[in-house]
């Protein structure tokens, strides 16, 4: 029997908090505008009681910038509360205006009709591990655009570089520059500075990383995708830390849709049209997997590398692993051979490589 009275919906905002709600008794009547509250836990719950108890009220908002915070202080409340993925919510595309009165009662018609995706909502030491893993990427992007900085000065003054760059000859290279104008020697110091402030950043964040998953009750998953070739401790962390439970998919065609590695499709009667890449879903995960197929393209072998990474993991997890080198070494070489382009064959192979993640990962039990 349903207990539920009335579906809410909420549009969040930093200062404010939207309410609307509908009748589950009434599948036809309107759902009403409720009012607007500050962003604060008390009001809203304060205004909320105006509409049962939290026992009969279900309530969703859409994924935003200010986090889980709410959804978990209402769940502890005995609120029942989900997250809506806004990329989801079907708005109609005549619809020129945007309040947010408008957009608490789309929110609560379309969560009483089910039509609604809810996205899961991580525990808080997942979420404080991902977090970790995106600043470090987005650090390896300053990092990046600070010796791209200082690349494109050194090429205007004529001091081009040919060999492989920042490595020890790289900077025995840099410790000879010499400049007449005094004022290219202080440009040149604060980028070189610049440069190694963010080199050392990231040395940093990685040894944090490793620290805090010492300790993480994914670490068993993070070390079994690791006997992967082409995942690394820092890619399995990250796809672990954007994925989480894999186990919640039920097949493996559902994760590469979730990851946007399927080809995205507009057909309509006798016409098929099939483009590329979906890329809906994790950015993060998706981009590590594309890395990682890159290492597919040569011939299955057990390197240096990767031989420590398969120890103490059970045979059944190296077999799986080695399955999936047979099946996707030999497999990049034939798409080449038949003149795909590489950025193709990669996301070919990544989307494979991704079933192989999610046998992995469903065969190990968390800490």
């Amino acid at each position: 029997m349903e207990t539920t009275k009335f579906y809410v919906g909420l549009d969040v905002h930093k200062d404010s908090i939207a309410i609307a709600y509908a009748q589950s008794a009434s599948r036809e009547a309107p759902p009403r505008f409720l009012g607007t509250t500050r962003h604060s836990l008390i009001s809203l719950t304060k205004a909320l009681a105006n509409l049962g108890s939290p026992s009969e009220l279900n309530l969703c908002y859409e994924a935003g910038p200010c986090g889980y915070g709410l959804v978990r202080a209402l769940r502890q409340r005995g609120y029942a509360c989900e997250v809506i993925a806004p990329s989801r919510v079907a708005r109609h595309p005549a619809d020129r205006v945007k309040t947010d009165r408008r957009d608490a009662l789309l929110l609560a018609r379309l969560h009483r009709a089910g039509e609604l995706t809810a996205i899961r909502i991580p525990e808080p030491e997942d979420e404080a591990i991902r977090d970790l893993v995106r600043t470090r990427a987005d650090m390896v992007g300053e990092q990046r655009r600070a010796r791209q900085r200082l690349r494109s000065f050194l090429l205007r003054q004529g001091h081009a570089y040919t060999g492989r760059r920042w490595g020890p000859k790289h900077e025995l290279f840099l410790s000879k520059i010499q400049f007449e104008d005094p004022a290219h020697h202080i440009v040149f110091t604060e980028y070189r500075l610049a440069v190694r402030f963010a080199t050392e950043r990231v040395a940093r964040i990685e040894d944090a990383l490793r620290q805090q998953a010492a300790a993480w009750r994914w670490l068993p998953v993070v070390k079994a995708l690791m006997t992967l070739r082409g995942i690394s401790f820092l890619a399995a962390v990250t796809v672990v830390a954007e994925l989480g439970d894999l186990r919640r998919f039920p097949q493996p065609r559902e994760l590469m849709g979730y990851l946007g590695l399927v080809p995205s499709e507009y057909s309509s009667g006798n016409t098929q049209r099939r483009g590329g890449l979906t890329k809906t879903g994790n950015t993060h995960a998706r981009r590590i997997l594309i890395e990682a197929a890159w290492n597919y393209r040569f011939p299955a072998r057990i390197g240096e590398s990767l031989q420590p990474r398969l120890e103490g993991q059970p045979q059944s997890i190296i077999d799986l692993a080695w399955k999936a080198q047979l099946r996707l070494c030999p497999r990049f070489r034939r798409l080449r051979a038949k003149g795909l382009h590489q950025n193709k064959v990669c996301a070919a192979i990544a989307r494979e490589l991704s079933g192989f993640i999610w046998d992995i990962a469903r065969q190990v039990r968390p800490a």
